[in-house]
């Protein structure tokens, strides 16, 4: 095996070197999944071999091959992920007093932010040899994972707490996993996984303790660095679960500026739920929060982030911060979302939208600055919030007095509706 461009795997917390040709998922120095590794790189190699060719046509994540910690030999499992549109949002953006721009992820193959991990998963598994893959997941990961195991031939064995959204145990399902919904919250089903991964010796896709994912989803850190990079943001905001988005994101962008890449970087804004505010109260120095996570952004519903150091270390380095927001605030991010600019998010992906509004409101973000919102994940993931966040169809008779009842000019001269 080769990768040339990969220096070591250091550990966040004590800086021990591992040898990234191995499968080495945390540091073994410390208790537990604290020792989370970081992929170091020789960027003087991988200068040399990356045509920096920032036109903006980015058909997929696979520009960045050069970026990538897979092996020179590896053949890639690829469903075309990566690559999504940078939208202009003038609607949206008069809706919120700031000018907003959309990176839509939710338009990747299985419809989330997660196939940019997955696709780098599924190629070491398969180049390593193995034939069972897992993850843990609320549902996204699973779906991602399940898609390109698919893809490459690979069994895939998938956990999930037991009240994740049927939308989203649905299409793993089609893919032909093996989903197991665990009779509890994620983090048990996450720490099932672990436990069976080192009985049996299956890959971990997990992004949280696998170093490679993050690496994945650091394209989109690459992306924004290009598609912005005569005018880059003031902000970019992600919702955090474990927080590996961010700091992938945060680490891409960075990487683009410290090579020559772009002039600047933006600030990072880290969106959580109320109910699930554990990196949140981390980065603020607030009380240890409550392992249970509680929020209908079932994504980022994370009570023991794996990821706080990584996450925290983007947000400081960026000069960024984080914000809590409500259940209702999000649910109604969502439906402004799909009213103002037609993007269905599900509630993790528009709970961005939500963190711009309270930005604002606390003064973090000024109205003359610009910012652009992740959406992470397709409105239907979770049909069930869409409905809650929008409502339900008007039901009225089959006859056209029903509908000029509802349009036609009443007699004070306005419309009924």
């Amino acid at each position: 095996m080769s990768m040339p461009h990969v220096r070591t795997l250091a550990c966040t917390l004590c800086g021990a070197e591992y040898d990234p040709e191995q499968v080495v998922y945390t540091c073994p120095e410390h208790d537990g999944l604290a020792g989370i590794l970081e992929v170091v790189y020789d960027y003087d190699v991988i200068a040399e071999s990356f045509d920096v060719d920032l036109d903006g046509n980015i058909r997929s994540q696979w520009k960045y091959e050069a970026f990538l910690p897979v092996d020179e030999e590896a053949e890639v499992v690829s469903l075309g992920e990566g690559g999504t549109d940078l939208f202009d949002a003038p609607n949206l953006s008069e809706s919120l007093g700031v000018d907003v721009l959309v990176k839509d992820d939710g338009r990747n193959p299985t419809g989330c932010f997660k196939d940019r991990a997955s696709s780098i998963a599924v190629t070491k598994a398969r180049h390593a040899g193995r034939d069972v893959i897992t993850c843990a997941s609320t549902g996204n990961a699973a779906a991602s994972l399940a898609g390109y195991s698919a893809r490459g031939g690979l069994d895939c064995r998938i956990f999930v707490p037991g009240e994740a959204p049927p939308e989203k145990l649905a299409q793993p399902l089609v893919y032909g996993a093996d989903v197991l919904a665990v009779e509890g919250t994620y983090d048990e089903a996450y720490d099932l996984c672990v436990e069976v991964t080192e009985s049996y010796g299956w890959y971990n896709r997990n992004a949280a303790i696998n170093p490679f994912q993050v690496e994945g989803k650091r394209t989109v850190g690459h992306e924004l660095a290009e598609q912005t990079r005569r005018e880059v943001p003031d902000w970019v905001v992600f919702s955090m679960g474990d927080g590996c988005t961010i700091a992938g994101a945060w680490k891409g962008f960075r990487e683009f500026h410290e090579l020559g890449y772009v002039e600047e970087v933006p600030r990072m804004l880290g969106v959580q739920a109320e109910g699930a505010a554990a990196i949140h109260d981390a980065f603020h120095d607030h009380a240890d929060a409550d392992a249970v996570a509680e929020t209908v952004a079932d994504s980022i519903a994370v009570g023991r982030p794996r990821n706080t150091v990584k996450a925290c270390r983007a947000l400081e380095e960026s000069d960024g911060t984080s914000v809590l927001v409500s259940d209702e605030e999000i649910l109604d991010a969502e439906a402004r979302l799909g009213r103002t600019e037609g993007i269905y998010a599900e509630p993790a992906g528009a709970a961005p939208v939500a963190g711009v509004e309270r930005a604002l409101a606390e003064g973090v973000i000024e109205p003359d600055e610009t910012v652009v919102v992740a959406v992470t994940g397709f409105g239907l993931k979770d049909s069930e919030s869409a409905r809650a966040a929008a409502g339900d169809a008007t039901s009225i008779a089959p006859d056209i007095e029903a509908v000029r009842s509802r349009y036609e000019p009443d007699e004070t001269g306005g419309t009924r509706v």
